[in-house]
């Protein structure tokens, strides 16, 4: 006879366990976004300043493949990084060309 109660309990536990983990994680990337964005308004202020357009596609283009080989290494799916870059990116440049207006 298996002991199916205390099989649930453990797997109760286990699961608590990872959402504690995903939740801390969570709130690493959050964190590390708002670091983020604090250094890339100051970035669209500079442009701003000295008139230099809101994008730079060369930089966005070495970025998404930096972080396409950063996801792979992770074993991250490359193209899901590929999108959550090139979202951020699009808010970057929001953000910039909100400093110009």
């Amino acid at each position: 006879m298996t002991d199916a109660p205390n099989d649930v309990t453990r797997a109760a536990q286990i699961l608590k366990e990872h959402r504690e983990s995903i939740d801390r994680l969570d709130a690493i990337l959050v964190y590390t976004l708002g670091e983020r964005f604090k250094h890339t308004q100051a970035v669209g202020a500079l442009k701003a300043a000295h008139d230099l357009p809101p994008s730079d596609p060369a930089r966005e283009e070495t970025q998404i493949a930096r972080l396409e080989d950063l996801a792979k290494r992770a074993d991250l799916d490359p193209a899901f990084a590929k999108k959550f870059l090139n979202f951020i990116i699009q808010e970057v440049i929001r953000h910039h060309k909100e400093h110009q207006a």
